[in-house]
Formats: structure tokens, C-alpha cells, sequence
């Protein structure tokens, strides 16, 4: 059976770049809390990836897609979860000055994996992905070795790029720009979470 794994890595790698919200999360917390915090929001989201992929190899996306009021509840839940993140970079944008920075304990690193599921869970666009992913990269009846093969494919360039990004993010350099331009970066934020929440709001999940 040809998956075509190359291809897969490639519309991954694409994909996960691509200025959402999980990406949004890891880079603002990284810029305002470092690499420490960034990365437990990191792996937050890559777990529920994680979970999505799989969900998707073993065909419950496809249970998912013929219930459309679970997806919509997803999207719905995942638009005013959009809107409160958008809320509370206006909120930082106003405060004149630099935010404390908390130590990353447990609590603090719970709170955070916490966040990056949240902000994963609540977004349609990685079941929508995986979904169509697997259904057009794998051919029906593939053995459960395939299946870990894709998922693996997929969970490579998730890692690297999450990840990745939590540590290129809190470099010192970017930071001290952050210092210097916080305010207008935070306002950045709150605009583009709004607009995304709105669209994910007024969309609807295709049927």
C-alpha cells in the first residue's frame, strides 16, 4: 500500500505553521512567560494532536463527522474559548508596564498543559485535518502497522514544530523586542484571536 508518507510529513509540516490558534498560544506565552512555560503549553497541544490523529486512524473522526452536534459543540466552545483569550490580551495590552512573570512550578506547568489542551480541544481544525488526511492518505482496509506509521509521520513534524517554537520564541533577543513593543504585540493578539473567534463562530462544520 503506497501512503505516501513523504507527502503526509509535508502537509503536516504545512499545516502546522499555518497562524492558529495553538501556534498563537505557545509564541505569547513564550514571549511573555519563556521557554519553560511555552513548553508546557507545547505539550498540551501536541498531546491532544496526538489524541486527534489517532482518533482519526481508527476511524472515530468518521463517528465524529456523522454526529455533526459534536463538532458543533467543539466549534462553539472553541469560538467563546477564542474570544476569552482574545479578552485577556486586551486586558495585558492595557496595563501599562510588563506583566510579573511566575515561577514555573508544578502548578504553574499543570496550568499550562491545561491551557495548551484547552486551546486544542476546543478547536475543529485539527479534527476537520485529520480527518481529511486519513481518509485520503490511507487506503481502506491498512494494517494497524500503517496506521502507527502515518500517525508517527504526523507526530514527527508536531513535536519539532511545537516545540520548536517555544524555544526559537523566548530567545533573548525576541524577548527584549517583546519588552520594548509588549503593549502593541499583546493589542496583535487580542485582534487576531477575536477575528478567529468570530470565524469560527459564524462558520459552520461541513456535513
Amino acid at each position: 500500500m503506497d501512503v505516501g508518507l513523504p507527502t503526509i510529513f509535508v502537509i503536516a509540516v504545512i499545516a502546522l505553521f499555518a497562524p492558529g490558534p495553538a501556534v498563537l498560544v505557545i509564541i505569547g506565552t513564550a514571549l511573555s512567560q519563556g521557554a519553560g512555560r511555552a513548553m508546557g503549553v507545547a505539550a498540551g497541544i501536541v498531546t491532544v494532536s496526538l489524541m486527534w490523529s489517532a482518533l482519526a486512524a481508527f476511524g472515530m473522526a468518521a463517528v465524529m463527522f456523522a454526529n455533526a452536534w459534536i463538532l458543533e459543540t467543539v466549534r462553539i466552545a472553541g469560538g467563546l474559548y477564542l474570544l476569552f483569550l482574545a479578552g485577556r490580551s486586551a486586558l495585558s495590552a492595557l496595563k501599562p508596564g510588563l506583566p510579573e512573570q511566575s515561577v514555573g512550578g508544578l502548578s504553574s506547568l499543570r496550568a499550562d498543559y491545561g491551557r495548551g489542551m484547552a486551546v486544542h480541544l476546543t478547536n475543529p481544525k485539527p479534527v476537520l485535518f485529520f480527518g481529511s488526511l486519513f481518509a485520503l492518505a490511507v487506503p481502506a482496509g491498512a494494517s494497524f502497522e500503517t496506521l502507527l506509521a502515518v500517525i508517527a509521520t504526523v507526530a514527527v513534524p508536531t513535536v519539532l514544530v511545537f516545540f520548536g517554537l517555544a524555544i526559537a520564541f523566548s530567545r533573548p533577543g525576541i524577548v527584549r523586542f517583546y519588552s520594548g513593543a509588549r503593549r502593541w504585540i499583546e493589542a496583535a493578539f487580542a485582534i487576531t484571536f477575536g477575528v478567529i473567534g468570530v470565524r469560527v463562530l459564524a462558520s459552520r462544520v461541513p456535513s
